[in-house]
């Protein structure tokens, strides 16, 4: 799934803590939104799941999109 293009995920973007974490949350908002794992544009440096990147909400720029998802 990865280098398709940037996940638009659901935490606002900023500061992880230091200490160990699974799954670990951003802040409750904020001005911008998280992406991962690289587009196809991008180079390959970026094309992995723990790579994270931002964009406003208003302006996701080009080669983001999200994926459908439900708890069963």
């Amino acid at each position: 799934m990865l280098g398709n293009v940037w996940e638009w995920v659901n935490d606002w973007y900023g500061p992880y803590s230091e200490d160990p974490q699974t799954n670990p949350q951003g802040p409750s908002s904020g001005p911008y939104r998280e992406i991962r794992g690289g587009a196809w544009i991008y180079a390959t440096d970026f094309v992995r799941s723990s790579y994270r990147g931002y964009v406003t909400v208003d302006n996701p720029g080009f080669g983001v999109g999200f994926r459908a998802a439900r708890n069963p």
